[in-house]
């Protein structure tokens, strides 16, 4: 059995001294504050005096180790003791194998895929308790919201798509009742114009956005009008 130990640093590496004192300070509310999180980098130390963790790269695989509590990319806030692990040295350095091929460096996403996705993955396999949950909450929340976002961008363009073809196809039925009945008798006191379906149709087509017409709305328009002049019917 030997201890599993998890460092995390605040995430100060922006050349720009500004961002990274308003990290350090986002930090200092959000998370010493309220409890709520904060932005964070992470590491697992397990055997051996290195920490294991996992960052962007353009080839090869994303998992990497340096001495543990010194990365120089970042700030050191603390160390938290998740548990023991029954595994040997052998196995843990198996495990550590294939998430090397698992997570390759490209494949990093600062919300789904980050530092901390990895060392939730490592904690698990080794079989001890997971990242309390402020370290990595703030990414959870973001990535939550891009998939609500996703969802709603998704969900809107289907939505007018078929309200813009239930649109075309009432148009396209209105405007073939008005073209079926082309002859038209007297009026008679209990038929109106109001009631008369060649109105409905143009009336309903004036409704209709000129994107949301079929391209031979205008034969369809003049056709109409013919009907309307052999009805009688006008309109001011």
């Amino acid at each position: 059995m030997t201890e599993v130990i998890l460092h995390v640093y605040d995430v100060t590496n922006s050349a720009n001294d500004k961002t990274n004192n308003t990290i350090l300070q986002i930090n200092k509310i959000f998370k010493d504050g309220i409890g709520l999180g904060g932005i964070f980098h992470s590491a697992v130390q397990v055997y051996g005096e290195d920490e294991w963790s996992f960052g962007f790269c353009e080839h090869g695989t994303g998992v990497f180790s340096c001495p543990a509590t010194t990365n120089p990319m970042y700030t050191y806030r603390e160390t938290i003791k998740l548990g023991k692990t029954s595994f040997s040295i052998y196995k843990v350095n198996q495990i550590l194998r294939e998430l090397s091929r698992e997570w390759p460096g490209q494949s990093y996403d600062l919300l789904s895929k980050n530092c901390n996705h990895f060392c939730d993955e490592f904690c698990e396999r080794l079989g001890v308790q997971k990242l309390p949950g402020w370290v990595n909450r703030l990414a959870h929340a973001g990535d939550a919201a891009v998939e609500i976002a996703g969802n709603t961008a998704y969900r809107f363009r289907q939505a007018k798509s078929e309200i813009v073809s239930a649109s075309k196809v009432a148009y396209r039925f209105l405007a073939g009742v008005a073209s079926s009945n082309s002859v038209v008798g007297p009026e008679s006191p209990g038929n109106s114009g109001r009631g008369n379906p060649r109105f409905q149709g143009t009336w309903f087509k004036n409704l209709i956005s000129t994107g949301a017409k079929p391209s031979a709305s205008s034969e369809m328009e003049k056709r109409d009008e013919v009907v309307v002049k052999q009805a009688g019917l006008t309109f001011n």
